[in-house]
């Protein structure tokens, strides 16, 4: 029988705006954004005038087909304000120095804006145009910027000569503080974990002393990543000689385990100590 049926016969060719998506943990907040990338195929993508593809002050679905998404894994404060866990959409208005960003509750609507409900948006600010110094051909979306402490980042847009950053912030410690309270109740291998971030983040020292000495206690290889780790926290408690002593006994067993990383991080902290 030489019947094919009309699915079977269809052809895949590459989609005109492709999907994309981008995820970055933030903190403990997974951050995602998912949408279509249009390509400026010579066009002009944004201006005063009908001769754009996108003219300033109209609203825009910042992309292609059902339009882009944010989506949280825990409540985060997107541009300054307050927003829970969940998906949205990601609505602008395209400008020539700022471009509006709104973030909207229900994504299912889409570019038709005449259902927009105010209770739906999350967040509705102006955002400096940035201006790219090369015309982006393709509309791309980061979240770049990624701070050290590991609480901001930010939700970066680029296309044509566009470009324009909104700020993300999270906050984690009391997810970890709960976690340290409970965790470290049960299971001895937590303390280390609890005591580094007790130093990250110069919480009570003597109590991150007091963890990693109890792990180290029966942790019988005594690893020179925990001992580097012990010896910072001893440092920040003026213990220098037993500092010294402690980032000395990781050097060796760097050395033996050939991880030239810890090697030259404690020969540093070493140095570092001896001078003062």
């Amino acid at each position: 029988m030489l019947f094919i049926s009309n699915l079977q016969a269809q052809i895949n060719l590459p989609a005109g705006s492709p999907a994309a998506s981008v995820t970055t943990t933030v903190g403990l907040t997974e951050v995602s954004i998912s949408y279509f990338r249009p390509k400026m195929k010579g066009r002009k993508i944004f201006g005063l005038d009908g001769s754009a593809l996108l003219e300033y002050g109209v609203m825009w679905r910042t992309g292609a087909n059902s339009g882009t998404t944010l989506t949280l894994s825990t409540p985060a404060k997107i541009g300054g304000v307050e927003v829970p866990a969940g998906t949205y959409l990601i609505i602008t208005t395209p400008g020539d120095n700022q471009f509006g960003f709104m973030l909207y509750g229900d994504p299912s609507i889409g570019s038709n804006f005449s259902k927009i409900k105010a209770d739906q948006i999350m967040v509705n600010m102006k955002v400096d145009n940035l201006k790219s110094s090369i015309m982006i051909e393709t509309l791309t979306f980061q979240i770049s910027d990624l701070s050290a402490d590991n609480t901001q980042a930010n939700i970066h847009f680029q296309w044509a000569d566009a470009s324009w950053k909104v700020p993300i912030e999270v906050s984690f410690d009391e997810i970890v503080m709960k976690e340290i309270a409970a965790k470290t109740q049960v299971n001895l291998s937590n303390y280390m974990a609890a005591a580094s971030y007790y130093l990250e983040t110069g919480k009570d020292l003597n109590q991150a002393l007091s963890w990693a000495q109890s792990f180290l206690a029966v942790e019988s290889n005594r690893r020179y990543f925990y001992l580097s780790g012990l010896a910072k926290i001893q440092a920040g408690l003026g213990m220098k000689k037993e500092a010294i002593k402690t980032s000395e006994e990781s050097l060796e067993k760097a050395k033996t385990a050939g991880d030239n990383a810890y090697i030259k991080s404690n020969e540093a902290f070493i140095k570092k100590l001896k001078k003062k």
